[in-house]
């Protein structure tokens, strides 16, 4: 038997972070599911494909070879045979990667990949709707949550560092925007699950998160 622990939650509340130090802490496989939707946005830019054309995006997609592998113990997401963990954290192929995974036949198909992974191993696994659709059965539900404006912050200070001139203003609308499509898309739309574990992050540290999580799961396991 495999143990699953599912993390939801909006853009910026540490899920991606947080699901990594969880994973390390337990000797889990981590499934960094928005990393494979950013694959598939990033190749729809590349192939000059609007978000809004649903019938050419989803050709595009259902063609595409995405998997997660592990490299020198580095989580590595590979699109047609190429590493892409190097062009797919652009704000540009976030929103891309949001407006694309709102199609059904998109988002079966990744679905299908991300429940593959967690039959055989142990897995903590992020996203929007991993609770509600692609681990159900989760042993561990957990929406991570945080502030708006917090994780507007959190984003300016990661553009910031990295010698970007962004604006914080419009970091916020962004993330704003992104909550509002990610909440009432049609398809698998972001939601807590009654059963889910409510953890707010806003003013705590990633290591506290992190060992409030893997508090709930000795409740669990």
């Amino acid at each position: 038997m495999s143990y699953q622990i599912a993390i939801d939650g909006p853009a910026g509340a540490g899920k991606s972070t947080i699901a990594k130090m969880v994973s390390k802490q337990l000797n889990f496989v981590y499934v960094d599911t928005g990393a494979m939707y950013r694959a598939l946005g990033y190749y729809c830019m590349k192939e000059n494909i609007p978000a809004d054309n649903e019938e050419e995006v989803v050709k595009l997609c259902m063609g595409a070879d995405v998997s997660i592998r592990y490299i020198d113990g580095e989580q590595v997401v590979v699109l047609n045979g190429e590493n892409v963990n190097g062009v797919i954290r652009t704000p540009e192929v976030g929103n891309m990667a949001s407006a694309v995974s709102v199609y059904k036949d998109v988002r079966a198909k990744m679905v299908d990949i991300q429940q593959k992974l967690a039959v055989t191993e142990n897995v903590v696994m992020d996203g929007r709707d991993i609770a509600s659709v692609v681990l159900p059965n989760a042993n561990l539900k957990i929406y991570l949550d945080a502030a708006v404006e917090v994780r507007a912050k959190r984003r300016f200070d990661e553009l910031s560092a990295k010698g970007e001139c962004p604006s914080y203003e419009t970091i916020l609308e962004e993330v704003k925007d992104r909550d509002y499509r990610d909440m009432h898309r049609d398809n698998s739309p972001l939601v807590r699950v009654p059963e889910a574990v409510l953890v707010d992050s806003s003013y705590m540290t990633i290591e506290e998160v992190a060992a409030a999580i893997c508090a709930e799961f000795d409740k669990v396991k």
